[in-house]
């Protein structure tokens, strides 16, 4: 787990080293508008008395390392090519401050923009220059054969192939849910809730991570629930309004796979008293959509059900 998982692992040395250089206005012609017509160039104008350009090429090295040679970087320093500058300027690019970063694709300028902005949009960049040219990052690919591998029930490939895009991307909440997901499959939740702990704070809220950690606790939940199915059946026999009976029922039911009648005896709960215990079986009923996932049918009809009982 801790090889498999481990988001500050690095790529291997020299991954899309060659997909970086310097650029001149000699080269110009060979290194962007000829090479784009196969790969995305981004050209970075920079300035080595520039404080931004400091912080953003670093940044754009990274991000394009991590695109494993789809896409390419020349680095241009705009006091050394002058003459290049200015035909340029004279075309339209804002050249006059810097860092400028142009992205061109099969030979034309498709997008760019100026400033030191952070990691993640400089990533939504490339990934804009990646579509436009008819592919994607080797991440999407990653997360595409993980999510298939899960599908299939192959957890074992899914949590090697979603810890795999974790160390590639180390803020991708999807790889994080789908790691827990395929550990929880595999029978090992206490693991599965120590990823999902590892993730940056600021992807703790994530839906697919809420989503995964509402999952587990409903798991946790419902085996002890499931102990005690026939308890809370005759406590219902004995009185229709035993509310908690009848909450801890439908954390039963849906543990044992059965989505509908979990949801049923929420409804029921609800309909019978909304206001008790604050609230406690709508709010229940809501933890199994977070956890099931807002497509999945039995969250689509449990929405229309709830919507039937509030809106009547």
């Amino acid at each position: 787990m801790d090889v498999i998982f481990d988001p500050n692992r690095q790529a291997a040395p020299g991954a899309g080293a060659d997909s970086i250089k310097d650029g001149d206005q000699r080269t110009f012609m060979q290194d962007v508008i000829e090479a784009s017509r196969e790969t995305p160039v981004l050209v970075d104008f920079w300035a080595t008395w520039c404080g931004p350009c400091k912080t953003l090429t670093p940044t754009l090295e990274k991000v394009v390392r991590a695109a494993g040679g789809r896409v390419k970087l020349v680095k241009i320093d705009i006091d050394k090519n002058r003459a290049l500058v200015q035909q340029l300027s004279q075309m339209g690019l804002p050249l006059q401050s810097v860092p400028t970063v142009v992205g061109f694709v099969q030979g034309q300028i498709a997008d760019l923009f100026q400033g030191a902005v952070p990691e993640g949009e400089v990533k939504r960049f490339v990934e804009g220059l990646l579509k436009a040219a008819g592919g994607q990052m080797p991440t999407a690919d990653l997360l595409a054969e993980a999510k298939a591998a899960a599908e299939e029930g192959d957890h074992q490939t899914a949590l090697q192939l979603f810890g795999a895009l974790v160390q590639q991307e180390p803020e991708n909440a999807e790889g994080y849910a789908g790691a827990a997901r395929a550990l929880a499959a595999l029978g090992q939740e206490e693991q599965a809730t120590q990823v999902l702990d590892s993730a940056p704070a600021k992807l703790r809220e994530h839906a697919e991570i809420a989503s995964v950690r509402s999952a587990l606790e409903l798991a946790a939940e419902g085996r002890k629930a499931r102990a005690k199915l026939a308890e809370y059946e005759s406590r219902l026999a004995a009185d229709p309004d035993d509310h908690a009976a009848r909450i801890d029922l439908a954390i039963a039911l849906n543990a044992a796979g059965d989505r509908e009648q979990a949801v049923d005896a929420l409804l029921e709960a609800f309909r019978r008293d909304r206001a008790w215990n604050d609230e406690a079986a709508r709010k229940q009923l809501l933890k199994f959509f977070e956890a099931w996932g807002f497509s999945d049918p039995a969250t689509v009809a449990g929405r229309r059900k709830l919507s039937s009982l509030l809106f009547r």
